[in-house]
Protein backbone atom coordinates (compact mmCIF):
# COMPACT_ATOMS: atom_id res chain seq x y z
CA UNK A 1 0.00 0.00 0.00
CA UNK A 2 1.53 3.42 -1.27
CA UNK A 3 1.29 6.15 1.02
CA UNK A 4 -1.68 7.91 -0.99
CA UNK A 5 -3.65 4.82 -0.37
CA UNK A 6 -2.27 5.36 3.48
CA UNK A 7 -3.85 8.52 4.10
CA UNK A 8 -6.84 7.92 1.94
CA UNK A 9 -7.81 5.28 3.84
CA UNK A 10 -7.27 7.20 7.29
CA UNK A 11 -9.33 9.66 6.24
CA UNK A 12 -12.17 7.20 5.40
CA UNK A 13 -11.55 5.66 8.75
CA UNK A 14 -11.94 9.24 10.90
CA UNK A 15 -14.69 10.11 8.71
CA UNK A 16 -16.58 7.26 9.29
CA UNK A 17 -15.66 6.69 13.36
CA UNK A 18 -17.24 10.68 13.63
CA UNK A 19 -13.55 11.77 14.59
CA UNK A 20 -13.89 15.00 11.94
CA UNK A 21 -17.53 15.84 12.86
CA UNK A 22 -16.17 15.83 16.91
CA UNK A 23 -13.45 17.91 15.60
CA UNK A 24 -15.73 19.98 14.01
CA UNK A 25 -18.12 20.43 17.12
CA UNK A 26 -15.10 21.70 19.42
CA UNK A 27 -13.95 24.84 16.96
CA UNK A 28 -17.15 25.53 16.89
CA UNK A 29 -18.00 25.50 20.35
CA UNK A 30 -14.88 27.09 21.35
CA UNK A 31 -15.44 29.82 18.11
CA UNK A 32 -19.07 30.33 19.93
CA UNK A 33 -17.23 31.29 23.62
CA UNK A 34 -14.69 33.44 21.83
CA UNK A 35 -17.79 35.44 19.81
CA UNK A 36 -19.50 35.52 23.42
CA UNK A 37 -16.56 36.58 25.40
CA UNK A 38 -16.24 39.77 23.26
CA UNK A 39 -20.19 40.12 22.86
CA UNK A 40 -20.43 40.55 26.55
CA UNK A 41 -16.85 41.61 26.82
CA UNK A 42 -16.32 45.36 28.53
CA UNK A 43 -16.95 47.12 25.47
CA UNK A 44 -19.08 44.13 23.97
CA UNK A 45 -22.30 45.39 22.68
CA UNK A 46 -24.15 42.93 24.40
CA UNK A 47 -22.76 44.23 28.11
CA UNK A 48 -23.73 47.89 27.02
CA UNK A 49 -27.63 46.96 26.44
CA UNK A 50 -27.33 44.93 29.59
CA UNK A 51 -25.09 47.70 31.56
CA UNK A 52 -28.19 50.09 30.35
CA UNK A 53 -31.20 47.95 31.58
CA UNK A 54 -29.63 47.58 34.86
CA UNK A 55 -28.83 51.60 35.38
CA UNK A 56 -32.49 52.04 34.37
CA UNK A 57 -33.87 49.42 36.90
CA UNK A 58 -31.73 49.57 39.74
CA UNK A 59 -30.34 53.53 39.79
CA UNK A 60 -33.91 54.73 40.59
CA UNK A 61 -34.00 52.16 42.85
CA UNK A 62 -30.72 52.33 44.79
CA UNK A 63 -31.72 56.70 45.39
CA UNK A 64 -34.73 55.55 46.97
CA UNK A 65 -33.66 52.77 49.43
CA UNK A 66 -33.39 53.45 53.33
CA UNK A 67 -29.63 53.13 53.35
CA UNK A 68 -29.75 53.99 57.64
CA UNK A 69 -29.25 50.46 58.89
CA UNK A 70 -25.75 50.45 56.76
CA UNK A 71 -24.71 53.64 57.93
CA UNK A 72 -22.30 52.22 61.24
CA UNK A 73 -20.55 49.91 58.69
CA UNK A 74 -20.57 52.39 55.85
CA UNK A 75 -18.98 54.61 58.52
CA UNK A 76 -16.43 52.32 59.34
CA UNK A 77 -15.30 51.78 55.85
CA UNK A 78 -14.62 55.61 54.92
CA UNK A 79 -13.14 55.46 58.31
CA UNK A 80 -10.31 52.65 56.75
CA UNK A 81 -9.93 54.58 53.89
CA UNK A 82 -9.86 58.28 54.67
CA UNK A 83 -6.50 56.84 57.89
CA UNK A 84 -4.88 55.57 54.48
CA UNK A 85 -4.87 58.82 52.34
CA UNK A 86 -2.46 61.23 52.32
CA UNK A 87 -5.12 64.20 52.36
CA UNK A 88 -6.42 65.99 55.39
CA UNK A 89 -9.68 64.15 55.51
CA UNK A 90 -10.85 65.04 59.23
CA UNK A 91 -13.08 67.53 58.98
CA UNK A 92 -14.72 65.42 55.81
CA UNK A 93 -15.37 62.55 57.96
CA UNK A 94 -16.95 64.55 60.74
CA UNK A 95 -19.05 66.36 58.05
CA UNK A 96 -19.97 63.01 56.75
CA UNK A 97 -20.98 61.36 60.18
CA UNK A 98 -23.01 64.40 61.30
CA UNK A 99 -25.02 64.09 58.08
CA UNK A 100 -25.60 60.44 58.79
CA UNK A 101 -26.72 60.83 62.05
CA UNK A 102 -30.23 60.15 63.60
CA UNK A 103 -32.53 62.37 62.06
CA UNK A 104 -33.31 65.69 63.14
CA UNK A 105 -36.56 66.92 64.86
CA UNK A 106 -39.76 66.97 61.84
CA UNK A 107 -40.32 70.77 63.62
CA UNK A 108 -38.16 73.16 65.27
CA UNK A 109 -38.64 76.44 66.37
CA UNK A 110 -36.31 79.72 65.38
CA UNK A 111 -35.53 79.93 68.77
CA UNK A 112 -34.26 76.51 69.52
CA UNK A 113 -32.19 76.86 66.42
CA UNK A 114 -30.56 80.18 67.24
CA UNK A 115 -29.34 78.13 70.57
CA UNK A 116 -28.02 75.48 68.16
CA UNK A 117 -26.11 78.29 66.30
CA UNK A 118 -25.01 80.16 69.37
CA UNK A 119 -22.94 76.86 69.96
CA UNK A 120 -21.35 77.08 67.07
CA UNK A 121 -20.21 80.60 67.08
CA UNK A 122 -19.03 79.70 70.70
CA UNK A 123 -17.11 76.88 69.81
CA UNK A 124 -15.46 78.51 66.09
CA UNK A 125 -15.53 82.38 66.64
CA UNK A 126 -12.45 84.29 65.90
CA UNK A 127 -10.89 86.22 68.93
CA UNK A 128 -8.58 88.10 67.39
CA UNK A 129 -9.18 91.80 68.63
CA UNK A 130 -11.22 90.47 71.56
CA UNK A 131 -10.62 92.43 74.85
CA UNK A 132 -9.84 89.88 77.99
CA UNK A 133 -11.73 89.59 81.41
CA UNK A 134 -9.53 88.99 84.12
CA UNK A 135 -12.18 88.71 86.95
CA UNK A 136 -12.45 86.10 88.30
CA UNK A 137 -10.57 83.45 85.52
CA UNK A 138 -9.65 85.30 82.24
CA UNK A 139 -12.04 84.67 79.35
CA UNK A 140 -12.81 86.68 76.49
CA UNK A 141 -15.31 89.52 76.06
CA UNK A 142 -18.72 88.22 74.73
CA UNK A 143 -19.49 89.05 71.12
CA UNK A 144 -22.66 89.96 70.07
CA UNK A 145 -24.97 87.49 67.92
CA UNK A 146 -28.32 87.89 66.40
CA UNK A 147 -31.42 86.51 64.20
CA UNK A 148 -34.03 88.42 61.90
CA UNK A 149 -36.20 86.72 60.12
CA UNK A 150 -37.73 88.74 57.24
CA UNK A 151 -40.87 88.35 55.17
CA UNK A 152 -41.48 89.23 52.16
CA UNK A 153 -44.15 91.34 50.24
CA UNK A 154 -46.29 89.16 48.23
CA UNK A 155 -49.25 89.42 46.04
CA UNK A 156 -52.68 89.84 48.15
CA UNK A 157 -54.42 87.24 46.34
CA UNK A 158 -51.37 84.52 46.88
CA UNK A 159 -51.35 81.92 49.93
CA UNK A 160 -47.92 81.46 49.02
CA UNK A 161 -45.11 83.00 51.38
CA UNK A 162 -41.44 84.06 51.67
CA UNK A 163 -39.52 84.86 54.12
CA UNK A 164 -35.48 84.82 55.06
CA UNK A 165 -33.60 84.01 58.43
CA UNK A 166 -30.11 85.78 58.67
CA UNK A 167 -27.54 84.65 61.92
CA UNK A 168 -24.88 87.06 62.21
CA UNK A 169 -21.99 87.62 64.56
CA UNK A 170 -20.92 91.08 64.54
CA UNK A 171 -17.13 90.12 65.35
CA UNK A 172 -16.51 87.56 62.67
CA UNK A 173 -18.48 87.75 59.60
CA UNK A 174 -17.22 84.23 58.38
CA UNK A 175 -20.11 83.01 60.72
CA UNK A 176 -23.05 84.36 59.07
CA UNK A 177 -25.53 82.30 57.35
CA UNK A 178 -28.68 83.24 55.54
CA UNK A 179 -31.28 81.05 54.54
CA UNK A 180 -34.58 81.46 52.21
CA UNK A 181 -37.51 79.90 53.96
CA UNK A 182 -41.64 79.32 52.02
CA UNK A 183 -44.49 78.23 53.16
CA UNK A 184 -48.23 77.53 51.78
CA UNK A 185 -50.41 79.07 54.09
CA UNK A 186 -53.49 77.28 53.87
CA UNK A 187 -51.35 74.16 53.83
CA UNK A 188 -48.34 74.79 55.96
CA UNK A 189 -50.10 77.19 58.64
CA UNK A 190 -47.49 78.45 60.82
CA UNK A 191 -44.43 75.74 59.55
CA UNK A 192 -41.98 77.51 57.27
CA UNK A 193 -39.69 75.17 54.51
CA UNK A 194 -36.15 75.30 54.33
CA UNK A 195 -34.66 76.20 50.73
CA UNK A 196 -31.03 76.20 52.15
CA UNK A 197 -28.91 74.79 48.41
CA UNK A 198 -26.91 72.08 49.27
CA UNK A 199 -23.53 70.73 47.68
CA UNK A 200 -23.82 67.55 45.47
CA UNK A 201 -20.37 65.75 45.52
CA UNK A 202 -17.71 64.77 48.40
CA UNK A 203 -15.24 67.54 47.97
CA UNK A 204 -17.70 69.98 48.76
CA UNK A 205 -18.51 68.12 51.98
CA UNK A 206 -15.02 68.87 53.01
CA UNK A 207 -15.62 72.20 52.91
CA UNK A 208 -18.74 72.56 55.19
CA UNK A 209 -19.00 74.12 58.98
CA UNK A 210 -20.47 72.00 61.44
CA UNK A 211 -23.83 74.48 61.30
CA UNK A 212 -24.13 73.97 57.68
CA UNK A 213 -23.85 70.45 58.01
CA UNK A 214 -27.08 70.72 60.56
CA UNK A 215 -28.93 72.59 57.74
CA UNK A 216 -28.16 70.10 54.96
CA UNK A 217 -29.91 67.73 57.39
CA UNK A 218 -32.93 69.49 58.37
CA UNK A 219 -33.43 70.24 54.67
CA UNK A 220 -33.07 67.11 53.61
CA UNK A 221 -35.18 65.79 56.37
CA UNK A 222 -37.72 68.02 55.33
CA UNK A 223 -37.49 69.65 59.20
CA UNK A 224 -40.11 72.34 59.31
CA UNK A 225 -39.30 75.62 61.33
CA UNK A 226 -41.92 77.69 63.57
CA UNK A 227 -41.18 81.19 63.88
CA UNK A 228 -41.66 81.83 67.54
CA UNK A 229 -39.71 84.82 67.52
CA UNK A 230 -39.05 87.37 64.47
CA UNK A 231 -36.45 88.84 66.05
CA UNK A 232 -33.68 87.97 68.68
CA UNK A 233 -30.56 89.66 69.93
CA UNK A 234 -28.26 88.21 72.34
CA UNK A 235 -24.60 87.32 73.97
CA UNK A 236 -22.35 84.56 73.54
CA UNK A 237 -18.90 83.73 75.32
CA UNK A 238 -16.17 82.15 72.80
CA UNK A 239 -15.28 78.55 74.48
CA UNK A 240 -11.47 79.78 73.59
CA UNK A 241 -9.75 80.42 76.57
CA UNK A 242 -6.77 83.23 76.48
CA UNK A 243 -3.45 82.16 76.79
CA UNK A 244 -1.72 83.27 80.07
CA UNK A 245 1.07 86.04 79.37
CA UNK A 246 3.37 87.25 81.60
Amino acid sequence: MNLESSVKDAIAKKLSDGTVEKLIEEQVEEGIKKALKDLFGLFGDANKVIEQQLKSVMVPYLEKYDYSQYVTKLDAVLVDVLKSSSLDNKQLLDNFKNLMSPETEKVTKITELFEQWKEYVAHNVDTDDLEVDLDDEPSYEPVAVSVQVEFMEDRSWSSFQNGMITFECEHDETLNIQFPVHRWEKFDKEEWTIDYKTPHDLSSLKRLDEFEVLLMKMNQNNTKIIVDEEMIHDDVYPEEEPEASF
